[in-house]
């Protein structure tokens, strides 16, 4: 089925767009006139669109938020569905949404359930954000589903920005370390040997240093191909690796058992799954669904094969707390706190608590990382700057010495 763009005019000469997924345009129209619309015009959308939403949905953050907490004042103060997303449409900036919430306006006219119409974009709106819906509507308690929805997502950006950040500092540093020592291999390193030959002094009067440097430099700037090639198919092969899902399973493994950096990893994802698991819960999701979702949504496959063993766990019969010890992804005390909220009754406020616990953990073990990974990187970048540059000027201090001599 491809996908079409229509507009189409009511019998009260209201102009009305949208989009549909149809076989071809007559299907569009046969169904629009079955809705009591005359069509106008019926489109197939281009594939350069198509592109668009296969590579990104085109939705920030920032807007997914103010359209969920603005719906859900809407909701609460007792508009209907219908009238909430053609108000949000209208005043939308973004085309991308604005297209998709006249998609999901047409859809809800058309009978279906809001969260129904919302699952046709699973690029903006994902599983964990159409059963909370799901689970506001059949509660009745839409508004507030959407209320706790928005400060979900807004500390779930807040824990990716965390690991971007954490990740982005030592990248960034490597990056311009290699760009500096490139220029120096190609570009200095061969001037200062000009020059030492324009003295008069072969290779051998030189020091080893000196000599080692060039012969590095020569090597580099001789070779500089086939290293350019090898970085773009290591690059590739990463990729390709990281695609299969053993390569995936490994680098994910390694990510958490890195000597510092697997620290910060460990916490953002007990925060996250926590997180998750307890916005779920408070809003009447069931608990194996809950579980799934959170598996699905943690961004890491070691917890995601624990979670989903929880889960398996949790349908035979088991409570939460035993699996979660022997799948061994989380710390000992999590697995105990989640222990003592299933014994009370309050997992869910149990949950949050420890999400909000462990926020602030991660809050305090980025700002470790980044501090102590500060004076490594310049460190790192100084010693290999100063150890090209007393390479090249050992040999013009030996010369001033013996000029002056």
């Amino acid at each position: 089925m491809a996908e079409f763009t229509w507009e189409a005019r009511a019998r009260t000469g209201e102009v009305r767009k949208g989009t549909m997924e149809a076989d071809d345009e007559l299907a569009v129209q046969a169904r629009l006139r079955q809705q009591q619309l005359s069509p106008v015009k019926v489109k197939r959308r281009s594939k350069r669109l198509n592109l668009d939403l296969q590579f990104g949905s085109g939705v920030t953050t920032k807007d997914l938020v103010t359209f969920t907490r603005l719906f859900a004042t809407m909701i609460d103060a007792g508009l209907p569905i219908v009238q909430c997303l053609d108000i949000l449409a209208n005043q939308q900036t973004n085309k991308q949404l604005k297209a998709i919430l006249k998609d999901i306006k047409f859809q809800v006219e058309q009978g279906s359930t809001f969260s129904d119409a919302l699952r046709r974009h699973p690029r903006v709106f994902d599983d964990l954000f159409v059963n909370l819906v799901q689970a506001g509507e059949v509660g009745g308690i839409l508004d507030s589903i959407l209320n706790r929805l928005a400060v979900y997502i807004e500390k779930r950006q807040k824990l990716i920005r965390q690991v971007r950040g954490a990740l982005t500092y030592p990248a960034i540093v490597i990056v311009i370390a290699a760009a500096v020592m490139a220029i120096l291999m190609t570009f200095v390193i061969p001037a200062f040997e000009t020059m030492f030959k324009d003295f008069g002094g072969g290779r051998e009067a030189l020091p080893a240093i000196t000599r080692f440097m060039m012969g590095l430099s020569s090597a580099f700037v001789t070779y500089l191909p086939l290293i350019v090639l090898g970085l773009i198919g290591s690059v590739a092969g990463f990729i390709y690796a990281y695609k299969q899902p053993r390569g995936k399973r490994f680098f994910h493994q390694l990510l958490l058992r890195l000597p510092i950096m697997g620290n910060v990893m460990s916490k953002i994802a007990v925060a996250r799954f926590t997180r998750t698991l307890g916005t779920l819960l408070q809003s009447g999701v069931p608990i194996l669904d809950a579980l799934e979702i959170c598996a699905r949504t943690s961004g890491n496959v070691i917890v995601e094969e624990g979670v989903m063993s929880v889960r398996t766990a949790v349908s035979e019969g088991q409570n939460m707390a035993e699996p979660l010890m022997r799948a061994q992804v989380f710390p000992e005390m999590v697995v105990q706190m989640i222990s003592v909220g299933e014994q009370t009754g309050a997992l869910d406020q149990m949950l949050n608590k420890i999400a909000d616990f462990y926020e602030e953990e991660t809050d305090v073990a980025v700002a470790a990382l980044t501090s102590s990974l500060e004076p490594i990187m310049m460190v790192g970048v100084g010693g290999m700057v100063g150890v090209v540059l007393v390479a090249m000027y050992l040999p013009i201090f030996s010369l001033a010495g013996n000029i002056k001599g």
